[in-house]
């Protein structure tokens, strides 16, 4: 009987029925392609933040830099004059750690004891200035006692003033600056190279870890012509290319890797590393270890994804606070204002009933059964109106994935010696430059099964909400009430 008269009702108010669902739909609708939005932009920011810290990496141990107090601690050339006449090219490398203090290598093994730790791996940081370049002697021209003029390259004689000046010579000098990180081969799936991928020769093998090899980032290579089996000279020690690295976004760790062992020879940095890269072992316990890490090894630094998401600005930025923010408070602004519009609905068309519904109390019906018919036809509706909101929200969705707007995304640098900004310096290690263009991130927007479940979720509670209203009317109605009715 039941099924029966819904059936019958819902037929006979389908207008009244549609308009319901609709609103709710609406609402459910928004609620699908914010969400959906939204996760496309976590997404995106995830992309942009894998590019610094490398795929696997939960977060970095580092140690702020000391501030340089002495002159000592800046690079320093010596050449000679050549006072033989000499235009021999003569150059220098200066390689040095930069942007944090060094922290002992056992400091990796003490992060790999930490509670929540999977693992965890070091990689150092280095920055090469090389010199290169001639110097070209001058000539003497000298003035004799007539006042005309003699040009030699050597004294005076006797019958000429010793007046003169020196003219032409100087020095020519050309200067290299690029990144070299010195990698931990042992362990190929932690460090700044998984932000690359191989699309040239081969990457580091695990028994490579003091041995002279390079693998060189793609940009790099093209400016200095590099290719797989050519030859890296690195303060007078040859290294051979054996790969070249392509990052997945943005821009890459270093210009050029090599063993961790070779790197530290090459600084003169034994046993040192910048930068502990660090697995969690739980990914919902980051901030858990994050505090751990902290208290157990003291003058540290740690950073996170977290952190660095802060600092990540343009158009990204902009699109997600909207999707975060705006979003969020306009969907739950149109869901209420649904809700209570169904429920309204519902308690109107209750009071356009109050014949049919006084009847069948004088018929015998129990208040309890009629109000169990009226949210029965609420929850029908609101079921509807789930559908049809699933239905346009996963279209919403479909048309922002198909049509991708680029976004750009860029993440706040430090200056100087580039170690990539954020709190502590942030991943990838000092040995990244600091972002200098903006980075261009396609959005989609994926739709989960949790959105999927939440959208049926609410269409079940908008149709429990209006079958409130209803049914607290179709309650209060009596007898007598139809009979007033009965022209």
């Amino acid at each position: 009987m039941f099924f029966t008269y819904l059936r019958r009702e819902l037929r006979r108010r389908r207008k009244a029925a549609l308009v319901v669902a609709s609103g709710l739909a609406l609402g459910i609708a928004l609620v699908i392609v914010v969400s959906s939005v939204s996760s496309g932009m976590e997404k995106a920011q995830g992309k942009v933040l894998q590019s610094l810290y490398g795929l696997g990496t939960d977060m970095t141990v580092t140690k702020a830099a000391a501030p340089a107090t002495s002159t000592s601690q800046r690079p320093r050339f010596n050449f000679d004059a050549n006072d033989n006449g000499s235009t021999k090219e003569q150059s220098s490398d200066r390689v040095m750690v930069q942007g944090f203090q060094t922290l002992a290598a056992s400091t990796v093994t003490k992060v790999d004891s930490q509670k929540g730790v999977a693992d965890s791996v070091g990689g150092l940081s280095l920055q090469v200035i090389r010199i290169n370049g001639q110097f070209t002697r001058g000539q003497f021209r000298q003035q004799n006692q007539s006042g005309g003029a003699a040009q030699g390259g050597g004294r005076p004689n006797a019958q000429q003033s010793p007046q003169g000046r020196v003219e032409g010579g100087g020095a020519n000098f050309d200067v290299n600056n690029y990144s070299v990180y010195g990698t931990d081969v042992t362990k190929p799936a932690l460090g700044p190279l998984t932000s690359s991928k191989i699309t040239s020769g081969r990457t580091f093998k695990t028994s490579e870890t003091d041995t002279k090899v390079v693998v060189a980032d793609v940009s790099y290579a093209k400016e200095k012509k590099l290719k797989v089996g050519s030859t890296v000279t690195i303060k007078s020690v040859k290294y051979k290319v054996i790969g070249i690295a392509t990052p997945d976004s943005g821009d890459a760790a270093a210009n050029l890797y090599i063993p961790l062992k070779q790197a530290q020879t090459l600084s003169g940095s034994k046993d040192k590393v910048t930068t502990i890269y660090v697995k969690a072992s739980d990914s919902q316990q980051i901030s858990s270890v994050k505090s751990t890490i902290q208290k157990n090894i003291s003058g540290t630094t740690v950073t996170t994804s977290a952190d660095l998401a802060s600092t990540v600005s343009g158009s990204l930025s902009t699109a997600s606070s909207l999707a975060s923010n705006v979003g969020k408070w306009l969907s739950i602004a149109v869901l209420v204002a649904a809700f209570l519009v169904a429920g309204l609905l519902t308690s109107s068309a209750v009071s356009r009933r109050v014949r049919e519904f006084g009847t069948l109390k004088a018929l015998g019906w129990k208040s309890g059964r009629v109000t169990r018919q009226v949210v029965g036809e609420a929850m029908v509706n609101g079921l509807v109106g789930g559908a049809l909101g699933i239905a346009i929200g996963l279209a919403g969705a479909y048309v922002v994935t198909e049509i991708s707007p680029t976004l750009q995304a860029q993440v706040g640098g430090s200056g100087g010696g580039g170690g990539q900004g954020g709190p502590g310096g942030g991943f990838g290690g000092p040995g990244r430059q600091a972002a200098a263009k903006a980075l261009d991130v396609a959005l989609t927007a994926p739709v989960s099964l949790g959105t999927i479940v939440g959208a049926v979720a609410l269409a079940v509670t908008g149709g429990l909400i209006a079958g409130a209203f209803g049914g607290w009317r179709a309650s209060r109605l009596r007898p007598a009430d139809a009979l007033r009715r009965v022209e």
